[in-house]
């Protein structure tokens, strides 16, 4: 009996019950009142109980319509929940956690999230500044839900997408090149690199390669920002993104020794079972489209 029933029906006898007048019944449905008294009369059929009385105009419920309206008016709210919960998922809500390294984060992120939060002001965003490889782990981990990262990433499972193609130039203090020639400054000062395991490992070995530099020694820095600080305070020279430097080298608290032919992607990265997520595609669509306009400013 029920099993055949027909949502139609049974959504016309919920607004007639509502109402108990057919002629607005049909008015708000968009029926004829022919139509509704035929609805309501193929659903009592089906029941197997009348549903309406008639004593001179008006209409009364009957108590097995009183029971269908209860159950009916259940059922329909579970539909409009149901309805609503099948929209979200084509809406970003929700939380959104961005990884990033530092750089990226005081650059780059405070004008995308500007512009991201008033788009869609039902995601709650969160950013963690951290390095390359950590926003990979956090990705893996679940911590992090998108990652924006120095390089690209051919993990198993992982999406890249290159947004940005960077210029490095190797840069040094004004007092440690005074009166030296780039050979002599390599020489003399060590290297300011990555932590061991950094994405950009085969980019940096490439761009010595390029100019047949092996520094006398190493020390590793554990961020871009620490590295610059570190050539400021003259401890070392060190291969960086122009867009990074490119204050310092337009003061003159930096010199720049040597620009590299090669450029390093930067890429945004998510888990590929969850890049068509509604809150990641659309921050990565606007990291896409924004990314080149908020690096000219």
């Amino acid at each position: 009996m029920v099993q055949g029933m027909e949502l139609r029906n049974l959504k016309t006898f919920q607004v007639v019950a509502e109402h108990l007048n057919l002629t607005k019944a049909a008015e708000l449905l968009g029926y004829s009142q022919p139509t509704i008294t035929l609805q309501i009369q193929a659903l009592e059929r089906e029941l197997g109980h009348p549903l309406l009385n008639r004593v001179g105009k008006r209409t009364f419920l009957t108590p097995a319509g009183k029971l269908v309206k209860q159950h009916t008016d259940q059922l329909f709210s579970v539909l409009l929940r149901m309805e609503e919960g099948l929209n979200h998922l084509h809406l970003p809500v929700g939380p959104l956690v961005v990884a990033a390294p530092e750089f990226y984060c005081t650059q780059y992120m405070p004008q995308m999230l500007k512009a991201y939060v008033e788009t869609h002001p039902q995601v709650n965003l969160q950013v963690i500044s951290c390095t390359s490889q950590e926003a990979l782990k956090k990705i893996r981990a679940h911590a992090a839900d998108i990652g924006i990262i120095a390089g690209t990433s051919t993990q198993q499972g992982i999406y890249s997408m290159v947004v940005d193609l960077e210029e490095f130039a190797l840069v040094a203090a004004p007092d440690m090149v005074q009166g030296r020639s780039m050979t002599e400054t390599l020489t003399q000062f060590p290297f300011l690199s990555y932590q061991e395991g950094c994405n950009l490992d085969g980019f940096i070995t490439e761009c010595l390669l390029e100019i047949s530099y092996v520094p006398p020694s190493v020390i590793k820095c554990s961020s871009e920002e620490t590295i610059k600080r570190s050539v400021l305070n003259q401890t070392g020279v060190a291969l960086l993104s122009t867009a990074l430097v490119e204050g310092e080298l337009r003061t003159g608290e930096l010199v720049e020794l040597y620009r590299f032919s090669k450029k390093a992607e930067t890429s945004l990265v998510c888990l590929e079972r969850r890049r068509d997520e509604p809150a990641i595609q659309t921050f990565m669509e606007l990291v896409k489209d924004v990314w080149l306009s908020v690096r000219e400013e």
